[in-house]
Protein backbone atom coordinates (compact mmCIF):
# COMPACT_ATOMS: atom_id res chain seq x y z
CA UNK A 1 0.00 0.00 0.00
CA UNK A 2 1.91 2.94 -1.14
CA UNK A 3 1.37 6.73 -0.89
CA UNK A 4 -1.31 9.03 1.03
CA UNK A 5 -1.82 12.66 0.21
CA UNK A 6 -3.92 14.89 1.76
CA UNK A 7 -7.60 14.57 1.89
CA UNK A 8 -7.45 10.65 1.16
CA UNK A 9 -7.57 8.21 3.72
CA UNK A 10 -7.50 5.18 1.44
CA UNK A 11 -4.41 3.51 3.13
CA UNK A 12 -6.35 2.93 6.36
CA UNK A 13 -9.43 1.47 4.79
CA UNK A 14 -8.34 -0.59 1.90
CA UNK A 15 -5.60 -2.12 4.14
CA UNK A 16 -8.72 -3.17 6.49
CA UNK A 17 -10.96 -4.35 3.91
CA UNK A 18 -7.74 -6.27 2.14
CA UNK A 19 -6.21 -7.82 5.61
CA UNK A 20 -9.51 -7.77 7.42
CA UNK A 21 -8.46 -6.82 11.10
CA UNK A 22 -7.75 -3.70 12.91
CA UNK A 23 -6.89 -2.18 16.36
CA UNK A 24 -9.95 -0.61 17.70
CA UNK A 25 -8.49 1.47 19.47
CA UNK A 26 -5.89 2.64 17.07
CA UNK A 27 -8.72 3.40 14.84
CA UNK A 28 -10.03 5.80 16.60
CA UNK A 29 -6.52 8.04 16.24
CA UNK A 30 -7.46 7.99 11.99
CA UNK A 31 -7.71 11.47 10.87
CA UNK A 32 -11.04 10.85 8.82
CA UNK A 33 -13.87 10.12 10.74
CA UNK A 34 -16.08 8.81 8.37
CA UNK A 35 -13.38 5.41 7.52
CA UNK A 36 -13.77 5.30 11.52
CA UNK A 37 -17.94 5.41 11.00
CA UNK A 38 -18.11 2.80 7.74
CA UNK A 39 -15.28 0.63 9.37
CA UNK A 40 -16.85 0.56 13.01
CA UNK A 41 -19.82 -0.51 11.40
CA UNK A 42 -19.19 -3.51 9.43
CA UNK A 43 -19.78 -7.14 10.87
CA UNK A 44 -16.11 -8.60 11.43
CA UNK A 45 -17.12 -11.83 9.09
CA UNK A 46 -17.57 -9.13 5.84
CA UNK A 47 -13.78 -8.23 6.30
CA UNK A 48 -10.77 -9.06 4.54
CA UNK A 49 -10.14 -11.01 0.53
CA UNK A 50 -8.97 -14.05 1.40
CA UNK A 51 -5.60 -15.25 0.21
CA UNK A 52 -4.34 -11.45 0.22
CA UNK A 53 -2.52 -9.09 2.58
CA UNK A 54 -0.92 -6.05 2.64
CA UNK A 55 1.99 -6.71 4.47
CA UNK A 56 4.05 -3.34 3.40
CA UNK A 57 3.05 -0.25 3.90
CA UNK A 58 4.78 3.26 2.45
CA UNK A 59 3.33 6.95 2.83
CA UNK A 60 4.67 10.22 2.02
CA UNK A 61 4.66 11.46 5.45
CA UNK A 62 6.59 8.59 7.00
CA UNK A 63 4.39 8.97 10.30
CA UNK A 64 1.49 8.11 8.07
CA UNK A 65 2.53 5.00 7.37
CA UNK A 66 3.55 3.86 11.45
CA UNK A 67 -0.40 5.02 12.11
CA UNK A 68 -1.70 3.37 9.34
CA UNK A 69 0.09 0.16 10.12
CA UNK A 70 -0.64 0.44 13.63
CA UNK A 71 -4.47 0.32 12.69
CA UNK A 72 -4.29 -2.14 9.69
CA UNK A 73 -2.02 -4.54 11.07
CA UNK A 74 0.44 -4.09 8.36
CA UNK A 75 3.66 -6.34 9.32
CA UNK A 76 6.05 -4.26 7.12
CA UNK A 77 6.53 -0.02 7.06
CA UNK A 78 9.51 0.72 4.66
CA UNK A 79 11.36 3.94 4.32
CA UNK A 80 11.01 3.94 0.10
CA UNK A 81 8.06 3.31 -1.98
CA UNK A 82 10.77 0.90 -4.29
CA UNK A 83 11.80 -0.84 -0.81
CA UNK A 84 8.90 -3.25 -1.44
CA UNK A 85 9.79 -4.71 -4.99
CA UNK A 86 10.61 -8.13 -4.63
CA UNK A 87 8.69 -8.64 -1.27
CA UNK A 88 5.37 -8.31 -2.73
CA UNK A 89 3.39 -10.10 -5.77
CA UNK A 90 1.53 -6.17 -6.62
CA UNK A 91 1.18 -2.96 -5.13
CA UNK A 92 -1.49 0.16 -4.60
CA UNK A 93 -1.04 3.47 -5.48
CA UNK A 94 -3.40 4.70 -2.92
CA UNK A 95 -3.39 8.52 -4.26
CA UNK A 96 -5.52 10.59 -6.32
CA UNK A 97 -3.52 13.25 -7.31
CA UNK A 98 -3.46 12.19 -11.65
CA UNK A 99 -0.74 13.99 -12.36
CA UNK A 100 1.79 12.11 -9.97
CA UNK A 101 0.46 8.59 -10.87
CA UNK A 102 2.99 7.96 -14.06
CA UNK A 103 6.54 8.79 -11.82
CA UNK A 104 5.04 7.25 -8.79
CA UNK A 105 3.80 4.11 -10.99
CA UNK A 106 7.32 4.07 -13.21
CA UNK A 107 9.57 2.01 -10.91
CA UNK A 108 6.86 -0.53 -10.42
CA UNK A 109 5.75 -1.05 -13.91
CA UNK A 110 9.07 -0.89 -15.08
CA UNK A 111 10.16 -3.70 -12.58
CA UNK A 112 7.18 -6.19 -13.94
CA UNK A 113 4.88 -5.36 -11.08
CA UNK A 114 0.98 -5.13 -11.65
CA UNK A 115 -0.40 -2.12 -10.10
CA UNK A 116 -3.71 -0.54 -9.16
CA UNK A 117 -4.06 3.14 -9.78
CA UNK A 118 -6.29 5.11 -7.41
CA UNK A 119 -8.79 7.52 -9.64
CA UNK A 120 -8.21 9.37 -11.78
CA UNK A 121 -5.37 7.15 -13.52
CA UNK A 122 -3.80 10.53 -14.96
CA UNK A 123 -5.55 14.12 -15.73
CA UNK A 124 -2.98 15.77 -18.52
CA UNK A 125 -2.54 14.47 -22.39
CA UNK A 126 1.06 13.45 -22.25
CA UNK A 127 0.55 10.99 -18.83
CA UNK A 128 -2.46 9.02 -20.56
CA UNK A 129 -0.21 8.38 -23.85
CA UNK A 130 2.15 7.58 -21.53
CA UNK A 131 -0.09 4.80 -19.85
CA UNK A 132 -1.47 4.01 -22.89
CA UNK A 133 1.79 2.79 -24.37
CA UNK A 134 2.64 0.84 -21.20
CA UNK A 135 -0.75 -0.84 -21.74
CA UNK A 136 -0.04 -1.59 -25.36
CA UNK A 137 3.25 -3.28 -23.91
CA UNK A 138 1.57 -5.77 -22.20
CA UNK A 139 1.86 -3.73 -19.00
CA UNK A 140 -0.39 -4.85 -15.68
CA UNK A 141 -1.87 -1.55 -14.79
CA UNK A 142 -5.52 -0.91 -13.97
CA UNK A 143 -7.16 1.99 -12.47
CA UNK A 144 -10.78 2.47 -11.30
CA UNK A 145 -13.20 4.43 -9.26
CA UNK A 146 -15.47 3.20 -6.47
CA UNK A 147 -18.47 4.27 -7.61
CA UNK A 148 -18.19 1.95 -10.68
CA UNK A 149 -18.87 -0.43 -8.01
CA UNK A 150 -21.97 0.88 -6.20
CA UNK A 151 -24.57 -1.54 -5.44
CA UNK A 152 -27.27 1.01 -6.04
CA UNK A 153 -25.98 1.72 -9.57
CA UNK A 154 -25.03 -1.72 -10.72
CA UNK A 155 -28.73 -2.98 -11.40
CA UNK A 156 -28.56 -0.14 -14.30
CA UNK A 157 -25.42 -1.29 -15.60
CA UNK A 158 -26.37 -1.16 -19.29
CA UNK A 159 -29.98 -1.94 -18.28
CA UNK A 160 -32.13 0.78 -18.68
CA UNK A 161 -34.92 -0.57 -20.87
CA UNK A 162 -37.50 0.02 -18.29
CA UNK A 163 -37.05 3.70 -19.03
CA UNK A 164 -37.22 3.66 -22.83
CA UNK A 165 -34.24 6.19 -24.49
CA UNK A 166 -32.48 7.57 -21.96
CA UNK A 167 -32.40 11.47 -22.59
CA UNK A 168 -30.85 13.11 -19.89
CA UNK A 169 -28.37 11.86 -17.05
CA UNK A 170 -27.62 14.04 -14.00
CA UNK A 171 -24.96 13.88 -11.65
CA UNK A 172 -23.50 15.99 -8.74
CA UNK A 173 -20.70 15.38 -6.60
CA UNK A 174 -18.23 17.33 -4.34
CA UNK A 175 -14.79 18.86 -4.09
CA UNK A 176 -12.70 18.88 -7.34
CA UNK A 177 -13.20 17.79 -10.39
CA UNK A 178 -9.37 16.78 -11.11
CA UNK A 179 -9.80 14.55 -8.39
CA UNK A 180 -13.53 13.62 -8.02
CA UNK A 181 -14.79 14.57 -11.22
CA UNK A 182 -14.03 10.65 -12.16
CA UNK A 183 -16.67 9.48 -9.06
CA UNK A 184 -19.24 11.36 -11.24
CA UNK A 185 -18.42 9.84 -14.48
CA UNK A 186 -17.56 6.35 -13.50
CA UNK A 187 -21.20 6.28 -11.65
CA UNK A 188 -22.28 7.18 -15.22
CA UNK A 189 -20.45 5.35 -18.06
CA UNK A 190 -21.12 1.82 -17.23
CA UNK A 191 -24.62 2.61 -17.39
CA UNK A 192 -24.49 4.47 -20.86
CA UNK A 193 -21.68 2.81 -21.92
CA UNK A 194 -18.49 4.19 -24.47
CA UNK A 195 -18.65 6.75 -26.97
CA UNK A 196 -19.07 9.92 -25.77
CA UNK A 197 -18.47 13.08 -28.23
CA UNK A 198 -17.86 16.13 -26.58
CA UNK A 199 -17.32 18.00 -23.37
CA UNK A 200 -17.78 22.09 -22.46
CA UNK A 201 -16.80 22.71 -19.09
CA UNK A 202 -18.85 26.12 -18.13
CA UNK A 203 -17.86 26.22 -14.32
CA UNK A 204 -14.97 27.45 -12.49
CA UNK A 205 -12.28 25.70 -10.36
CA UNK A 206 -14.79 26.14 -7.52
CA UNK A 207 -17.78 24.99 -9.43
CA UNK A 208 -17.52 22.92 -12.00
CA UNK A 209 -20.86 22.92 -14.70
CA UNK A 210 -20.18 19.82 -17.48
CA UNK A 211 -22.32 19.04 -20.11
CA UNK A 212 -21.23 16.01 -22.25
CA UNK A 213 -22.96 14.51 -25.03
CA UNK A 214 -23.10 11.02 -26.56
CA UNK A 215 -23.44 8.89 -29.23
CA UNK A 216 -26.28 7.32 -28.29
CA UNK A 217 -28.21 11.41 -28.05
CA UNK A 218 -28.21 11.10 -23.84
CA UNK A 219 -26.72 14.63 -22.76
CA UNK A 220 -25.20 14.44 -19.59
CA UNK A 221 -24.62 17.06 -16.78
CA UNK A 222 -22.59 17.03 -13.91
CA UNK A 223 -21.94 19.57 -11.48
CA UNK A 224 -19.02 19.13 -9.27
CA UNK A 225 -18.70 22.14 -6.33
CA UNK A 226 -15.97 22.55 -4.00
CA UNK A 227 -18.37 22.16 -0.79
CA UNK A 228 -21.10 20.22 -2.31
CA UNK A 229 -20.95 17.78 0.27
CA UNK A 230 -24.33 17.21 0.50
CA UNK A 231 -24.71 16.48 -2.82
CA UNK A 232 -22.25 13.59 -3.19
CA UNK A 233 -23.19 10.42 -4.96
CA UNK A 234 -26.31 11.41 -6.58
CA UNK A 235 -27.51 10.42 -9.90
CA UNK A 236 -30.63 10.81 -11.94
CA UNK A 237 -31.77 8.42 -15.22
CA UNK A 238 -34.42 10.42 -17.60
CA UNK A 239 -35.92 8.34 -20.32
CA UNK A 240 -39.01 8.98 -22.90
CA UNK A 241 -40.89 6.32 -20.88
CA UNK A 242 -39.19 6.29 -17.37
CA UNK A 243 -36.66 7.61 -14.95
CA UNK A 244 -35.22 7.32 -11.62
CA UNK A 245 -32.97 8.92 -8.74
CA UNK A 246 -30.00 7.24 -7.27
CA UNK A 247 -27.97 7.55 -4.89
CA UNK A 248 -25.09 5.56 -3.90
CA UNK A 249 -24.16 5.53 0.57
CA UNK A 250 -22.60 2.05 0.80
CA UNK A 251 -18.61 3.12 0.71
CA UNK A 252 -17.81 0.21 2.28
CA UNK A 253 -19.45 -2.13 -0.13
CA UNK A 254 -18.07 -0.29 -3.05
CA UNK A 255 -14.78 -0.36 -2.09
CA UNK A 256 -14.38 -3.93 -1.24
CA UNK A 257 -15.91 -4.60 -4.99
CA UNK A 258 -13.77 -2.16 -6.62
CA UNK A 259 -10.64 -4.06 -4.43
CA UNK A 260 -12.27 -7.62 -5.23
CA UNK A 261 -11.97 -6.51 -8.60
CA UNK A 262 -8.52 -5.70 -8.67
CA UNK A 263 -7.10 -9.25 -7.12
CA UNK A 264 -9.62 -11.01 -9.50
CA UNK A 265 -7.04 -9.22 -12.37
CA UNK A 266 -3.93 -10.33 -10.26
CA UNK A 267 -5.06 -14.07 -10.03
CA UNK A 268 -6.98 -14.41 -14.16
CA UNK A 269 -5.20 -11.48 -16.14
CA UNK A 270 -8.37 -9.97 -17.46
CA UNK A 271 -9.32 -6.53 -16.47
CA UNK A 272 -12.26 -5.74 -14.59
CA UNK A 273 -13.13 -3.86 -17.74
CA UNK A 274 -11.35 -2.91 -21.20
CA UNK A 275 -8.33 0.11 -21.05
CA UNK A 276 -10.37 1.63 -24.40
CA UNK A 277 -13.17 2.35 -21.50
CA UNK A 278 -10.09 4.01 -18.74
CA UNK A 279 -8.78 6.07 -21.64
CA UNK A 280 -11.78 7.45 -22.93
CA UNK A 281 -12.88 8.42 -18.91
CA UNK A 282 -9.48 10.08 -18.75
CA UNK A 283 -10.25 11.74 -21.86
CA UNK A 284 -13.12 13.06 -20.00
CA UNK A 285 -11.47 14.10 -17.26
CA UNK A 286 -8.94 16.21 -19.27
CA UNK A 287 -11.34 17.42 -21.53
CA UNK A 288 -13.44 18.64 -18.34
CA UNK A 289 -10.08 20.54 -17.63
CA UNK A 290 -8.91 21.91 -20.88
CA UNK A 291 -12.93 23.20 -21.76
CA UNK A 292 -12.72 25.47 -18.15
CA UNK A 293 -9.02 26.93 -18.88
CA UNK A 294 -10.12 27.30 -22.09
CA UNK A 295 -12.97 29.45 -20.92
CA UNK A 296 -15.96 26.79 -21.43
CA UNK A 297 -15.00 25.80 -24.95
CA UNK A 298 -16.27 22.47 -26.57
CA UNK A 299 -13.45 20.15 -26.48
CA UNK A 300 -14.12 17.22 -29.27
CA UNK A 301 -12.48 13.47 -27.73
CA UNK A 302 -11.70 12.92 -31.45
CA UNK A 303 -9.02 15.30 -30.46
CA UNK A 304 -7.26 12.63 -28.66
CA UNK A 305 -6.99 10.91 -31.63
CA UNK A 306 -7.33 6.90 -32.22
Amino acid sequence: MLGMVEGNGHPYSWSIIVNGRYDAEALKTCPYPAIVNYIGKQPPETLGIPGVEVTHVWTDDPADAVQVAAVAKIAHVVGQAEEVIGQVDAVVIATDKGFEHVERARPFIEAGIPVFIDKPLCDNRADLATFAGWIAGGKPIISSSGMRFAKEFTPYHGATYEFGSLRTVFATMAKKWETYGIHALESIYPIVGPGFISVRNTGTYERNVVHLKHSTGVDVVITVTADQIGGSGFITLAGTDGGVALRSQDTYTAFKAQLESYVGFLRTGEPPMPFAHTRELMQLVIAGIESRDAGGSEILLSSFGA
